[in-house]
């Protein structure tokens, strides 16, 4: 699948597969600029990249689970749709008691391209008998 992107910054870097696509669904998204993560504070970190997605696939950013385990630095998942062209975001989260630096050029996030189906809801006044039925939160026994 090819998918057209554009450079907003000349440092910016397309996401990249860290071991190819074969091996990885997420490609890796960089900051394009030096930003300061105080402790408790989400904001916004710039790609410098846009994209533009076929109808009926969306981009989805996600955490990169080395960050959080060893920096305590998490991403809020996010949808990219379709018809949005401007600059992919990252909105990052330091739950330490401390500073993070993100420099420029570092990984900051996951990108990962999926299919969706659009829907239309059909009301009824029951639902067909499953063997879970209406078992929410721990009704696995865990």
């Amino acid at each position: 699948m090819q998918i057209r992107l554009k450079k907003l910054h000349p440092d910016a870097v397309l996401p990249q597969y860290a071991h190819g696509p074969q091996e990885d669904a997420g490609m890796d998204l960089r900051s394009v600029e030096r930003v300061v993560l105080a402790p408790g504070v989400a904001q916004g970190v710039p790609t410098g990249i846009a994209i533009e997605l076929a109808p009926g696939f969306e981009a989805q950013v996600r955490p990169r689970s080395g960050m959080a385990l060893k920096h305590s630095i998490t991403v809020n998942f996010g949808t990219i749709d379709p018809g949005y062209r401007g600059e992919i975001r990252v909105v990052m989260f330091n739950l330490s008691g401390a500073d993070y630096v993100v420099e420029k050029g570092d990984r900051i996030a996951q990108l990962v391209v999926a299919r969706y189906e659009a829907i239309e809801w059909i009301e009824h006044d029951e639902l067909g008998e499953s063997q879970r039925g209406a078992g929410g939160f721990g009704s696995s026994g865990r």
